[in-house]
């Protein structure tokens, strides 16, 4: 009877597979017709990695809950694009004033914020300082009996002050707001008219497809007070404005700074104000599948509050810092201090792993203007399972950002990192391009300037994908996984070789430069003279605002999108042999990686024997400025904005600047060990006056320009 339920509770989930299928988005060639979609907006035409067996199932459930929406300070969802969602908002004090806080924000000047620990999987801890006050949260997943797909899930909220830091007339007690909310538009029902955990601990209810019917539960020790508001609405990436405006409204007609313990009709948001005195903690359980036989709510939810969801806790915890031990080894190589904050950063990567569901805007110009609004198509809808490389300022997917993330997490678990790295593979269209930015959905979109939103079909990025799927190739020829996993790994790689092939080959052949063996980076702006830089940005680099050619040309030559190219001919050659694929003779990785290895070559390109670096080549000139000017716009409206003047003609040379580019052939281990161009980038890196700091190598030597080459 158990596993009948459990059966019927997961066969309620739909598949979340919502991409087109290429096949049904173009009739055969042959006969004439034309593509019902753009071609840039086409699936790559191969199965989807996200449908092999090793991400369905117990995989996938596992996953299904997490703390998904890395923009807020916490935030709750599923992976599934109409998800019910959980948030946490709470009033902060700042320069005497009452401030709602939710979505991560630097102008919030939180001194403090950020997992501590997490495990990507069922549990984390972060710490949240906040002028004087300090929330710490904690989250924990559970999956028994009774439950519904996916499991139940804990927050635990623990407040206090610094007394040192708290005055009281900010007020002897805290409020919080944790709201739930449902995308798919389903009815939430509030426990009790009039909220009382003394009496029961139900807050809400309702019922959904994926999840049966479902309960959130409050338990507290403390003497706390309950108060709420249910709306309805179309929108979610701005809820704290609903309870900003809500609270407004109270303070006005009631001289009361609480919710209005009412609801708009058929409410999809659910808004529960807790207030309590310093100190308080507060455990939120969300129960599914209570409509089920077996179902046991009130032993499910006794489990994840008070004493029981304190074990559970502390065994979490520890069983992360054993597993950072085993897995990094940090006490053989750091002090303690530097063991908390390597905890900490690793924490918080895979606490900041978010999922998205929408579709990019792709760019139908060529050139790259962020001063004009660019006509756009939209891409398949889509979801995407990634970490993020900045809550406050980047919460969403950046295809280069995302390599460097899973050097750590397939060391971490190798399992999420296939799954994050086949999400992202499924993003590839038919001409084996990937958007670099993705800004998937509303709140996504309601974090990024509206002229950086395209995505343009004609720009690559790095491809750091390459770099982990590397690292992850060598552990397996040096078998370090065990059985499953060597299995897994190898059957992800025979599924997304298709996929990496056309990837590489799109890079190879689209960054291309006018010589063989040259490559230079798309979507530099030569046109405008209204620049923040000296030096017109190359944001598909990954680089951004380093100096490259002053002048943006297809005679350039970026010496580190050659090694790039290298490093994935490199890693193709690698999964080629494992797989024992043979070598078509137009896709010959060893003859790539041999051409792209050629000293002779390189140094003939990006070599300069008199200062012993590797450089950039292009149209260049190191005599430009800016300069204030008043500029008529076409109202007659006179405006002053800074302006880039030319005072000598470019010339094709190499960009006489030191700093990350030119160590590529040094980072990629291209140069000769006996060489002494070798010993010469040492002497660079090493030089105090130059690049080498008590924090690291600078991205930028101090001098800048060192010498006109």
């Amino acid at each position: 009877m158990i596993g009948t339920e459990r059966t019927t509770a997961r066969s309620r989930l739909r598949s979340s597979s919502p991409e087109p299928d290429a096949d049904s988005l173009h009739e055969s060639s042959d006969r004439g017709t034309e593509p019902r979609l753009p071609r840039v907006a086409t699936p790559f035409p191969a199965p989807k990695i996200m449908d092999l067996p090793q991400f369905q199932g117990e995989h996938k459930e596992s996953l299904y809950w997490g703390t998904y929406r890395p923009h807020l300070y916490l935030g709750i969802r599923a992976r599934t694009p109409q998800s019910l969602m959980a948030g946490l908002m709470w009033i902060g004090v700042k320069d005497g004033s009452n401030h709602l806080r939710h979505v991560c924000r630097h102008e919030d000047e939180l001194s403090a914020y950020g997992w501590i620990k997490h495990n990507g999987r069922d549990y984390g801890h972060q710490v949240l300082v906040d002028h004087g006050l300090i929330l710490t949260t904690e989250f924990l997943k559970s999956n028994g009996d009774g439950s519904g797909y996916g499991g139940d899930w804990a927050v635990r909220i623990d407040v206090q002050i610094d007394k040192s830091k708290w005055n009281e007339e900010f007020g002897k007690g805290g409020q919080l707001f944790f709201y739930l909310a449902d995308e798919g538009g389903n009815v939430l029902d509030v426990g009790r008219e009039k909220l009382n955990i003394r009496e029961s601990s139900l807050l809400a209810s309702g019922s959904r497809t994926d999840i049966g019917d479902w309960q959130l539960h409050l338990k507290s020790t403390d003497d706390l007070k309950l108060h709420y508001s249910g709306f309805h609405t179309p929108h979610f990436h701005n809820l704290s404005d609903l309870v900003e405006e809500k609270l407004a409204s109270q303070t006005r007609n009631h001289a009361q700074m609480q919710l209005s313990d009412s609801s708009d009709d058929s409410p999809n948001v659910l808004v529960f104000q807790i207030v309590g005195g310093f100190p308080f903690t507060t455990d939120i359980a969300l129960i599914s599948g209570t409509d089920s036989d077996n179902s046991s709510v009130e032993d499910r939810v006794n489990s994840l509050t008070g004493a029981s969801l304190s074990n559970e806790l502390k065994y979490k915890e520890q069983a992360f810092d054993e597993k950072i031990e085993k897995t990094f080894n940090l006490a053989e190589k750091v002090d303690s201090e530097s063991i908390s904050v390597g905890k900490a950063a690793v924490g918080n990567l895979l606490g900041g792993i978010g999922y998205f569901y929408g579709q990019s805007k792709i760019a139908q110009s060529r050139t790259l203007n962020h001063r004009e609004h660019d006509a756009y198509i939209s891409y398949w809808p889509a979801e995407l399972y990634t970490a993020v490389p900045c809550r406050p300022i980047f919460p969403r997917g950046f295809l280069w950002d995302e390599g460097f993330h899973q050097l750590v997490i397939w060391r971490w678990d190798i399992h999420i990192s296939l799954d994050i790295i086949g999400h992202w593979l499924d993003l590839m269209n038919i001409d084996g391009w990937i958007p670099r930015e993705q800004i998937l959905g509303a709140e996504a979109l309601s974090k990024i300037p509206e002229e950086y939103v395209p995505q343009h079909p004609t720009n690559a990025n790095p491809p750091t994908l390459f770099l982990a799927l590397s690292g992850i190739v060598n552990s397996l020829k040096n078998n370090e996984f065990n059985a499953m996993e060597r299995s897994e790994i190898s059957l992800f790689l025979e599924c997304a070789f298709s996929r990496l092939e056309a990837w590489f080959q799109w890079l190879n052949k689209t960054q291309s430069g006018e010589q063989m063996s040259s490559y230079y980076w798309r979507g530099r702006d030569n046109g405008t003279t209204v620049e923040l830089n000296l030096n017109p940005q190359t944001l598909s680099s990954g680089l951004d605002d380093y100096p490259r050619a002053s002048h943006p040309s297809s005679d350039e030559r970026h010496l580190d999108l050659r090694c790039w190219v290298l490093l994935a001919a490199q890693c193709m050659h690698s999964i080629e042999g494992l797989l024992n694929k043979g070598t078509e003779p137009e896709k010959n990785y060893g003859s790539t990686v041999k051409l792209l290895s050629d000293q002779e070559s390189l140094n003939k390109m990006h070599f300069d024997d008199a200062y012993g670096a590797y450089f950039d080549f292009g149209n260049h000139t190191e005599k430009v400025r800016l300069e204030w000017k008043e500029l008529k716009a076409e109202n007659n409206h006179v405006t002053r904005q800074l302006v880039r003047e030319v005072l000598e003609s470019p010339v094709l040379r190499l960009v006489p600047h030191i700093g990350y580019v030119n160590f590529f052939p040094f980072m990629g281990k291209i140069i000769p060990s006996g060489s002494w161009i070798l010993e010469k980038q040492l002497e660079l890196i090493s030089n105090r006056s130059l690049l080498w700091s008590d924090y690291g190598l600078r991205s930028l030597a101090t001098t800048r320009s060192q010498r006109t080459l």
